[in-house]
């Protein structure tokens, strides 16, 4: 071998070895991959199986296990236990899934602790105003609610919108006007207040700077999907805002496709988080149609939506959905979402923290 070719295989082997130990010292995560190249990602598995009904409480800062007294946690799990309760009672008893997600979100809309109904956010005018919707899967009907000042259940509402008028939404004071007419008995504005609420609309109208603009409660909307024993899907959302949002703002949940959707043979969902958002990006409908024309299961699609979608459009939050065979999922942009569901046996499960 002559002594050049010799000086090449020298210098090629130096190189080598040079590649491999600093190769060696790169941080690997699990799996031993180098952290240059990212390990693929599963797909999305779905939350539960065989559930007949799930509720959310709302999607923002997340309850942490460490700063939440057993008191506080206990009131949240026993509101959404409620709220599963009284839907898992109505199919029970033979009820259609349009009478049990009502039920359920009307518990919801009784609880302080929640953003709808007793206990919602005020407007910038310190006033009251919210939203309600519900969908039924069978024939897509809804009806739906939007600004009403007085009336204690606005899911209630929207569910006689949807049986008694010709129309899917009402708003303002004819809305009132019709629940009244309806026979649902009116409310004066201070049933709806809370000093949890008023307080957290004095923090929101202090001047603070940009950095410290955070959302710091658990905010949204409640909401309810079920199936019931022939295999029809509903949907229900229910919400009081945004604390100190413009008088007049509609959010997501009294629109049918953005906050609320059902359809048989796709998926019930409901949303919660940034209203806006999820109207530009009509989460709810976006969810379904990936079932039904993407050949998406449920879990994939709500994850693709409620993950990868909506927070390249600026907001975060999260969905509930569940399709005719009881396949349940939860995903969530947010730093947590309070939701629960109850399966086909009638076993109740709540999740109030992230890492549950």
């Amino acid at each position: 071998m002559r002594p050049r070719s010799r000086s090449w295989i020298v210098l090629a082997l130096a190189l080598l070895v040079a590649a491999t130990v600093t190769s060696s010292a790169l941080p690997r995560p699990a799996g031993g991959r180098a952290a240059s190249v990212a390990a693929p990602a599963g797909p999305p598995r779905p939350e539960a199986r065989d559930v007949v009904l799930a509720v959310h409480g709302g999607a923002g800062t997340a309850l942490r296990r460490e700063d939440t007294d057993a008191r506080t946690e206990k009131a949240y799990r026993d509101g959404l236990a409620g709220a599963l309760r009284a839907g898992r009672d109505v199919l029970r008893r033979g009820g259609d899934s349009v009478a049990a997600v009502e039920a359920a979100v009307r518990v919801l809309e009784d609880d302080p602790l929640f953003n709808a109904g007793k206990g919602a956010v005020f407007s910038e005018d310190a006033g009251h105003e919210l939203d309600a919707s519900v969908m039924r899967g069978r024939d897509q009907a809804a009806g739906a609610v939007a600004g009403v000042r007085h009336v204690r259940n606005p899911v209630s509402a929207a569910r006689l919108v949807m049986e008694r008028t010709p129309h899917v939404l009402l708003a303002g004071e004819a809305a009132d006007a019709f629940a009244a007419r309806a026979g649902l008995v009116p409310v004066t504005q201070d049933y709806f207040w809370t000093q949890k609420r008023w307080d957290e609309l004095m923090k929101a109208k202090r001047p603070r700077p940009a950095a410290a603009a955070r959302d710091e409660s658990i905010t949204g909307t409640v909401g309810a999907v079920a199936v019931d024993a022939r295999r029809d899907l509903a949907a229900a959302t229910s919400t009081g805002g945004m604390t100190n949002k413009m008088a007049g703002r509609v959010g997501d949940s009294p629109l049918v496709g953005a906050g609320t959707y059902a359809r048989n043979g796709t998926v019930a969902v409901s949303a919660t988080g940034q209203g806006e958002v999820f109207i530009r990006g009509t989460a709810a409908a976006t969810v379904a149609h990936l079932v039904e024309f993407g050949g998406r299961d449920v879990a994939s699609a709500a994850y693709e939506v409620g993950v990868e979608r909506l927070p390249k459009l600026g907001g975060k939050g999260g969905v509930i959905a569940l399709d005719d065979h009881g396949t349940y999922a939860a995903p969530y942009s947010s730093e947590g979402m309070l939701h629960g569901y109850v399966t086909k046996d009638g076993r109740i499960v709540t999740r109030i923290f992230p890492d549950e």
